[in-house]
């Protein structure tokens, strides 16, 4: 692919094979369906009626906890994005399908309820996003995820939230709501604060100052913020650690955490495709400390060691960034949740009187 053909806007800059399907389209003579196949059409997309919604999170690497997602595929086109796997399960590619194919779950709230109407419920904190940004751009017209927030403000159940957007402030109100009863903590991804980068590795997303402002707006009032440095990239974003925890720390937040990149199943070719067109000067570099963070591959799926990593530059990052909380967030953390809020619709009715 040539400088000039790079798909602007989009992370991913083609589908690689799904290994679910077994056919798929190839481009053999680029004209008609190729050519259309292979520009940077528009996005696309398709109402899902799921009967569960949520799912029960038994990670040793996360804790016990469930995670929802209202959208599956996302617009934000974040090229290292984890979730790209998933969308093979659907009959879509992992690579330009997950950006412009976003599947709608159009009665997400309403399964939610149901969920949690369940007499065998356990309550724990339910993660808003774990898959896919919540706040994603259709988000600003489906209000899929306000909705969720307030049926979880109705049952009084405990949220923790993560996205890149600032279209969260939008729903400032029950974010409030919620921390007055100490149910919802708040994770702003920070990957870069080089503007010139995230254009190219998260194309979609709200910039790294607009985050941090997103930051300072939730902490202002009080609601508890935890800035992921997510992923980090070695030899393309790690240098910029102290800052970014810097200026979370300026702008309130309460704490912050990281994860190392992992480039699983299709992300891998995805992301070396990627950075051998946006960045060919240390493509080589970026690769090789990736791989020498995963015992030699660039994909790792071994609990305790994926989201941490292994070896000397792992081990760098991981003391770059303590140094780094230590020094400006020292003292500093999430305030706890309270569970004790919890109301099914018959408490809820009953609380009426």
């Amino acid at each position: 692919m040539k400088a000039e053909e790079f798909l602007k806007g989009r992370g991913a800059q083609y589908n690689p094979a799904n290994p679910y399907l077994k056919q798929e389209y190839v481009a053999e003579h680029i004209e008609g369906l190729d050519e259309a196949m292979l520009s940077n059409s528009k996005t696309e997309f398709f109402a899902e009626h799921p009967k569960k919604i949520v799912n029960k999170v038994e990670s040793p690497d996360l804790g016990l906890s469930y995670s929802m997602n209202p959208y599956q595929g996302c617009e934000h086109g974040c090229v290292y994005c984890y979730a790209r796997n998933s969308h093979q399960y659907w009959g879509y590619g992992a690579g330009l399908d997950f950006e412009r194919k976003i599947i709608v779950k159009e009665n997400a709230p309403e399964v939610l309820a149901r969920q949690l109407e369940n007499q065998k419920w356990q309550v724990m904190p339910i993660m808003l996003a774990g898959n896919t940004d919540c706040y994603q751009p259709i988000e600003a017209k489906k209000q899929l995820t306000r909705r969720m927030l307030e049926v979880l403000l109705q049952y009084r159940h405990p949220v923790s939230i993560i996205t890149k957007n600032a279209l969260i402030l939008r729903d400032l109100d029950l974010l409030q709501e919620l921390n007055k009863l100490d149910l919802v903590h708040v994770n702003i991804s920070i990957t870069t604060l080089d503007e010139k980068l995230r254009q190219k590795l998260e194309p979609r997303t709200a910039t790294g100052a607009r985050r941090l402002q997103v930051v300072k707006q939730l902490a202002d009032t009080g609601i508890p913020v935890n800035v992921m440095v997510a992923p980090i990239i070695p030899g393309l974003n790690d240098s910029e650690i102290p800052a970014i925890i810097k200026n979370a720390a300026e702008a309130g937040a309460s704490s912050a955490a990281y994860t190392i990149v992992r480039l699983n199943g299709s992300i891998g070719p995805i992301f070396e495709d990627w950075i051998r067109e946006a960045f060919p000067d240390r493509a080589d570099k970026v690769l090789n400390q990736i791989a020498d963070c995963h015992g030699g591959q660039l994909s790792d799926s071994r609990f305790g060691t994926r989201m941490r990593g292994e070896g000397k530059f792992a081990e760098a990052i991981n003391k770059l960034f303590h140094m780094s909380r230590n020094r400006f967030m020292a003292g500093r953390s999430m305030k706890p949740y309270n569970y004790k809020h919890f109301c099914t619709r018959a408490g809820i009715q009953m609380n009426l009187f």
